[in-house]
């Protein structure tokens, strides 16, 4: 996917302030956690990544939004689907399945999925709420927010 349309996309559906809590830095900082999880997991890097950028994309408010993470699936959806991230299908089911329940407070999915839901759990101090370990699904995940409690990224 070229990196000029998605952030058309984002640009086009994204409602809120691109530099606000659930805007584009949020998402940057996911596709980090995404990507350092996914290796250490072997989870699958692409679904991660996009989960990362597309996970908030219809959120109407930056404050309690139920339902954001469904919507955003259902937007990503009609843009194409699997075709439009040059996904399978598998991948797309994947991708959209942790979109939707990605606020969920705890959902069962594949490590991929899991991956991608410990990415955004690890961002939560930008709305000054420390992740909290028992809430993260997978042991790379924990060490590296021990790791960012240690070292002072908090």
């Amino acid at each position: 996917m070229d990196k000029h349309t998605i952030n058309a996309v984002l640009r086009k559906y994204f409602r809120l302030s691109w530099r606000g809590h659930h805007g584009a830095p949020h998402w940057a900082r996911v596709c980090i956690n995404a990507k350092i999880l996914a290796q250490k997991e072997g989870a699958n890097t692409k679904v991660a990544h996009y989960f990362g950028l597309f996970h908030d994309m219809a959120r109407a408010s930056e404050y309690t939004d139920d339902g954001h993470g469904l919507r955003s699936a259902t937007l990503l959806k009609s843009l194409g689907g699997a075709d439009f991230l040059k996904l399978t299908d598998d991948e797309f089911a994947e991708l959209c399945d942790a979109m939707a329940l990605h606020s969920d407070h705890q959902p069962t999915g594949t490590i991929t999925q899991k991956v991608c839901w410990d990415a955004d759990r690890l961002d939560l101090w930008r709305i000054g709420i420390m992740p909290d370990p028992d809430r993260l699904f997978t042991e790379s995940a924990r060490q590296l927010h021990f790791e960012r409690l240690c070292n002072g990224y908090y």
